[in-house]
């Protein structure tokens, strides 16, 4: 069993401050699930086709984390070609099995199998202009760029701006700067290529192989305080989750995927988290991109909602004024 997961700040809740909880296998989905994602993945493999771009930013609903205001969990970019399947999704998970974080890719079928809830789930897109995505994909598709910014420890709730932990958001992130920033070029100090054949999830299957990382890759220290260095000056702003006296605080010395000991001294006085989230790497790309675009889907019973623009959907995947909807049944 290969059991995988991203932020998780609510495995320290009380009620399921269990260590072990997160890498047991999720509830098994019904037939009629399965064919629904599937078909909402079908809807949004179709919008990406249509769009006219080769790469997108992708993030899903994964883990609740409604009661910090925050619908997104997860991120990785989505690319048109030069992976084992159109529109695979490139991200970062930790593999409980081998208690290491690595690179993975995935069909976009897949990808959706890590929605919270199989009733309601949301997406949200990011497309930028040409230039940027070439750049971009030209590091994503680099094993030497992908791994130098594949940090050795994974924490859920990694600062943005240490270099002690990483999460899976965190990996997007610096692999924007490095792009968009012109880091690690040519004549860098990089690890080696790895060796190993390039493999990637099948669609709708929800175990992953590793596409890059390697028992032997060595992640670059000095790229990845570059990339940290390019986004502050840039004004990139992680997500605070500010969570005052409460046991979430104590309980991270009970994971082995949650850690306070890389937040300045100050944050973790008044018990506030400093992280990469896709919506803080969504407002980003926003705020610095000139021609970035987004849209937002949804499903719920037979419905998916499209949206097109910077406005969320509502909660409750309640179609509105120019939203599109398409019928599953």
């Amino acid at each position: 069993m290969l059991a995988l997961l991203c932020f998780s700040v609510l495995a320290l809740a009380p009620a399921h401050a269990s260590s072990t909880r997160y890498c047991d296998d999720p509830p098994p989905l019904t037939a009629e699930q399965k064919d629904k994602l599937f078909r909402f993945g079908a809807v949004i493999k179709d919008e990406l086709q249509a769009s006219g771009h080769g790469l997108a930013f992708i993030a899903r609903s994964g883990l609740d984390l409604g009661r910090f205001g925050v619908r997104y969990s997860h991120a990785g970019l989505s690319l048109k070609g030069g992976l084992a399947t159109p529109w695979a999704v490139r991200q970062l998970y930790y593999a409980c099995e081998e208690q290491r974080p690595r690179v993975f890719d995935q069909g976009i079928s897949g990808f959706l199998l890590g929605l919270d809830d199989p009733a309601i789930g949301y997406i949200s897109v990011v497309f930028v202009p040409p230039a940027q995505a070439e750049a971009l994909q030209r590091r994503l598709l680099d094993p030497r760029q992908a791994l130098a910014l594949l940090g050795a420890t994974y924490s859920a709730n990694a600062h943005a701006f240490s270099l002690q932990y990483q999460n899976c958001n965190q990996w997007v992130a610096e692999m924007l700067a490095v792009a968009w920033g012109g880091l690690g070029g040519a004549g860098s100090s990089l690890p080696p290529a790895s060796s190993e054949a390039l493999a990637s999830a099948e669609p709708a299957v929800p175990a992953l192989a590793p596409s890059l990382a390697t028992p032997t890759a060595v992640a670059s220290p000095d790229l990845r305080a570059q990339a940290q260095a390019w986004l502050k000056a840039q004004g990139y702003r992680p997500r605070d989750f500010e969570l005052g006296w409460s046991p979430l605080v104590w309980l991270t010395s009970l994971s082995r995927w949650l850690h306070h000991d890389d937040h300045p001294l100050e944050d973790q006085r008044q018990a506030v988290f400093r992280v990469s989230m896709p919506e803080s790497i969504e407002a980003f790309v926003r705020a610095t991109v000139p021609g970035a675009t987004r849209m937002e889907f949804c499903h719920r019973g037979p419905r998916v909602v499209v949206r097109r623009g910077w406005a969320p959907l509502p909660e409750g995947c309640v179609p509105e004024a120019g939203d599109t909807v398409v019928m599953l049944d």
